[in-house]
């Protein structure tokens, strides 16, 4: 699927996200009431912004690698660094045996790779530069802010779900109460679902875009399929600052079936797998 189909698909959903908080707003808490859920969901999420990096790394206990520590590993984040005209970002190791990987940072020049040891030990030289380049695309896409955009309007959301009945509003006689409800009830689960799916859709684009950049989709391909077994043998436990960070990983780290699968920020592996292998023959 072309990369400008999946920037169109983010930006129609992130248009859908903010429609739904302008209704969400004026049906629960009045213009009072989203003023208050904007200033409150912008500073937090502001602050996850400015400091993903520390935030992720530290959730996930990484440690950093010099080249002289991990001189493969150096030489293949400078090369496609390179390759992309971008600075070198830091590495992270993760001492876990968990196979993930994920890249996190603002901007390029703030940029930190990691991966764990899991990951290390599980893929060759080929997949893990696959893997590499889908995790520098993600930096390179802004998808760090895109990811705080979602967050920011989908917590405005939830305030306003959470808090409406104890938020002043110029327009309490003229709130449907029926309306009120179903919103109550369907508001955070739709919110969650259209900002998962713009995580399925940046996931997507950073396949197609660290494939182009390596100029090998098969070695991601088949990183993809190491990964979706290792993380099925070997899930990290579902701790909450760790769930923050597994929607920046390449692989979902945790066990997914069933109902929670429609809740994934990843989209399913298989399909992954055949968009990468459909680039390759068509090259």
């Amino acid at each position: 699927m072309p990369r400008h189909y999946n920037r169109l698909k983010t930006a129609v959903l992130l248009a859908v996200l903010s429609a739904f908080m302008l209704m969400v707003g004026g049906l629960l808490g009045g213009s009072t009431g989203l003023v208050i859920a904007l200033l409150i969901a912008v500073g937090t999420n502001a602050f996850a912004y400015y400091n993903s990096d520390k935030l992720a790394l530290r959730s996930m206990r990484a440690y950093p690698v010099t080249e002289a520590d991990q001189p493969a590993l150096y030489a293949m984040v400078r090369e496609l660094a390179q390759r992309a005209g971008q600075p070198m970002p830091r590495l992270y190791l993760s001492p876990t045996e968990a196979p993930n990987a994920f890249a996190t940072g603002r901007n390029p020049q703030n940029a930190a790779v990691c991966c764990t040891e899991g990951i290390m030990a599980l893929l060759d030289e080929r997949e893990l530069r696959g893997v590499i380049g889908h995790e520098l695309s993600h930096v390179y896409n802004r998808d760090i802010l895109i990811a705080s955009v979602a967050a920011t309007i989908a917590s405005i959301i939830m305030f306003l779900v959470q808090f409406s009945w104890f938020l002043p509003s110029s327009d309490n006689e003229d709130r449907n109460p029926a309306a009120g409800l179903l919103i109550l009830l369907v508001g955070p689960i739709a919110a969650s679902l259209i900002q998962f799916a713009i995580s399925r859709s940046r996931e997507f684009d950073a396949d197609e875009s660290g494939a182009l950049l390596t100029d090998d989709p098969l070695a991601l391909a088949s990183a993809l399929r190491k990964l979706e077994q290792g993380t099925a043998e070997r899930p990290l436990v579902p701790e909450a600052s760790v769930q923050t960070t597994s929607s920046l990983m390449i692989a979902n780290p945790f066990n997914a079936s069933g109902m929670t699968r429609m809740f994934s920020t990843h989209p399913p592996m298989a399909e992954r797998i055949a968009r990468l292998e459909a680039m390759a023959r068509a090259r």
